[in-house]
């Protein structure tokens, strides 16, 4: 068994969890995203999520959602290697994928206390917002790390290099 795998959940397996972690007073935090090239940007988000409460589930798309969601090049990093390295974060406490292409249906199953996702979205396009603030639960938004997404250095790989100290593109 690797490092992190009891971290990695099926869907099937979180009500019962989640259902006792609350039971003991923990505030589950949720959030998904794609996390394809694990990035500084990602692990200041997810630190920065699991801040927010006592334990942090992370829900990742699967290989074939990604390619849905962002074009048949990707995903770069198939989702049980996506799953292996978030799970080794400290500050993740699980990992479960969903081939949805939005996770509603995730949310609505694992029913968190906050759910968590970048600046980028507006509260109001927020999925599962309205879910999650019926339940009592809190929806909030967390800075990300400006000029830096998978799909930039995606992007400065097949454009060229780019200078470390300003992040341009030489």
């Amino acid at each position: 068994m690797r490092a992190g795998d009891s971290k990695v959940r099926r869907l099937a397996e979180m009500p019962g969890i989640v259902s006792g972690l609350k039971a003991l007073g923990k505030k589950v935090v949720f959030t998904n995203g794609c996390f394809d090239l694990l990035h500084n940007g990602h692990v200041r988000y997810l630190s920065a999520a699991r801040n927010c409460g006592d334990v942090l589930v992370v829900a990742v798309n699967s290989d074939s959602s990604i390619r849905r969601l962002k074009g048949k090049t990707r995903p770069l990093t198939p989702s049980v290697e996506r799953m292996e390295v978030l799970s080794a974060l400290l500050f993740v406490d699980y990992v479960l994928e969903f081939d949805e292409d939005d996770p509603q249906m995730v949310i609505e199953t694992i029913v968190p206390d906050v759910l968590i996702k970048g600046s980028d979205w507006a509260m109001n396009e927020i999925i599962g917002r309205e879910f999650v603030t019926s339940q009592g639960g809190d929806v909030m938004r967390i800075p990300l790390v400006e000029s830096i997404s998978t799909s930039s250095i995606v992007e400065l790989i097949r454009t060229g290099s780019k200078n470390p100290e300003t992040r341009e593109v030489i």
